[in-house]
């Protein structure tokens, strides 16, 4: 069997860009795995959550966009995920500021007694 170098290196190639793209995909799904705390502390809206879920079924599942080999569609899934996410946090974190300085503002508008310190 006669194998040039050019055949090894177009196989070692994609051999290379399979792995490099798996490695994304994984390391993008720990990544969404490990934000499902801000799922509980931020009480996010359900379409927030259900992307986060979503996203975790599809990687999961066996039917895909694009073949096995080419995960370019899984990583766009778990970076949408990890996008909706973030702003979901953002904004449920600008509410709870929102919340502290309006309850400052009410603490510290009210007259005190003369009694109280």
């Amino acid at each position: 069997m006669d194998t040039s170098p050019t055949v090894i290196l177009i196989v070692a190639a994609v051999a290379v860009a399979v792995v490099a793209m798996l490695v994304a995909t994984v390391v993008l799904f720990v990544k969404v795995f490990r934000t499902r705390a801000l799922l509980r502390e931020a009480g996010l809206p359900l379409s927030n959550r259900a992307a986060y879920w979503g996203a975790l079924i599809y990687v999961v599942s066996p039917v895909d966009l694009l073949p096995d080999p080419v995960y370019l569609d899984d990583i766009g899934v778990l970076l949408l995920a990890l996008r909706s996410l973030h702003a979901a946090s953002a904004g449920a974190a600008a509410r709870v500021q929102d919340r502290e300085r309006k309850g400052s503002r009410t603490r510290s508008t009210r007259p005190r007694s003369l009694g109280s310190p």
